[in-house]
């Protein structure tokens, strides 16, 4: 695990109480800061309902000024718009789409409003294309192609994001950091139901973690040759036989359930059948097809359809059980829809939301840091502080989550060396 060193200092607030602080004002020292907040996430996440809710920012990780994931959505708003396509057939925005744009809807793609934020940019673009459907008059005809046409590319912006980088051609630095995730994870009580993780992100980083540790986990498809969304599978568990003679089961420890709440890369629909939507085991190229919730104004109409209607409904069924635990991480609480249902859990007395979020938060997150609730947990560096900040999804699973039983041994040998080496280093002083 990285020294504490290497990270920024950060807070640990419960509601109004500021965790890290002791009676007399001073605060803790790194390591016990480190220690307190990881033993109480510890006690946390083995609540009887744990869920996580993983955002872009998971996907996100920069080694020195270089990005080897998955960009969040300002520099993947800045990559986009920063260059001007050479003609329309271009991947990017091309001047004459660029002046059309302008000139016919007065929108202009270049301003501040979009520099930051491709989901505004989209937002504009369906209004506009609300505005222009089905109209047969020539000029607003052929403007209305040009605002589809830049739709197509945003959208397709967004899937090579989600697809292509050095992710894609072996550096492994997030895969790695999923797979220390989850294998941390399996270690959590076998007598407790099986945990879920809940994401907005389109890409495979989960699975591919999953696939790699060995571990058991269901999304919701069902199938070999053709694997398609059947949400009764999240009705089943994996359980192993004890006893063969007493019929005695037990689930699998390692097992999981992984709920991509706006699609993936490689789901597409696929034919008018009972369940059209289908898992491929490759990630096509193209756009068309898929099934995803793309930064839209539609974003939440769309979670009232299938798959997404399933999706949803699991994870409000999840959240709103007794007993239950939301750890959010890498999530700007930017989806309204989501932010409904994690607003309904808080109505539930014995529910307790976690937020690895930047200390300096505002919108949803500040508004509930001040409404003072003790089941408020929020973790976080300030956001000036950009180096390695303890919200980042690095810092949560290295330096938070509950060591493994082996390392834990490892780490209190360690620290006995440690002191000792420091007392016989200060005898010889003072001899």
């Amino acid at each position: 695990m990285a020294g504490d060193k290497d990270f920024e200092p950060f807070s640990f607030w419960k509601g109004a109480q500021d965790v890290l602080k002791n009676k007399d004002g001073t605060t803790l020292e790194a390591s016990d800061a480190v220690e307190t907040v990881r033993g109480q996430l510890g006690d946390a996440l083995n609540a009887r309902n744990l869920s996580f809710l993983f955002g872009s920012g998971c996907s996100s990780f920069r080694v020195g000024n270089a990005e080897v994931g998955i960009p969040t959505m300002g520099p993947m708003a800045k990559s986009f718009l920063g260059t001007v396509g050479d003609d329309d057939d271009a991947p990017h925005v091309s001047a004459t789409e660029r002046d059309t744009l302008k000139q016919w809807l007065g929108l202009d793609i270049g301003a501040e409003r979009f520099a930051n934020n491709l989901e505004r940019l989209m937002e504009a673009l369906y209004g506009a294309r609300f505005v222009y459907d089905g109209t047969e008059e020539a000029n607003p005809k052929a403007v209305a192609a040009v605002v589809d046409r830049v739709i197509g590319k945003v959208a397709k912006h967004v899937l090579d994001s989600c697809t292509t980088g050095p992710f894609a051609r072996g550096d492994d630095s997030v895969l790695e950091l999923y797979q220390s995730f989850y294998q941390k994870l399996q270690f959590r009580d076998r007598s407790l139901p099986r945990p879920w993780i809940f994401t907005t992100n389109y890409d495979l980083f989960n699975e591919r973690a999953m696939d790699r540790r060995g571990m058991p986990y269901c999304n919701g498809f069902s199938g070999v040759i053709e694997r398609r969304f059947n949400p009764a599978m999240f009705r089943y568990s994996l359980a192993e036989q004890l006893d063969i003679s007493n019929r005695k089961w037990s689930a699998v420890d390692s097992f999981i359930y992984l709920g991509k709440l706006h699609g993936s890369v490689n789901w597409i629909e696929d034919g008018e059948t009972l369940f059209p939507i289908r898992e491929l085991t490759d990630v096509p190229g193209s756009p068309e097809g898929r099934v995803l919730i793309y930064p839209t104004p539609a974003k939440q109409s769309a979670s009232f359809v299938s798959p997404y209607a399933d999706l949803f409904r699991e994870f409000q069924t999840q959240v709103v059980r007794d007993q239950s635990v939301l750890v959010t991480c890498g999530y700007s609480f930017g989806d309204q829809h989501i932010n409904n249902i994690i607003f309904q859990a808080l109505t539930i007395p014995n529910f307790r939301l976690i937020i690895f979020a930047a200390e300096d938060s505002g919108g949803v997150i500040r508004q509930l840091r001040d409404l003072g609730d003790p089941r408020i947990w929020h973790i976080g560096s300030d956001s000036m502080l950009s180096i390695r900040s303890a919200h980042y999804f690095d810092a949560f699973v290295e330096r938070f989550m509950p060591e493994l039983p082996g390392t834990r041994i490892e780490s209190a040998v360690e620290k006995v060396l440690h002191d000792l080496l420091a007392k016989k280093a200060g005898g010889a002083d003072g001899d």
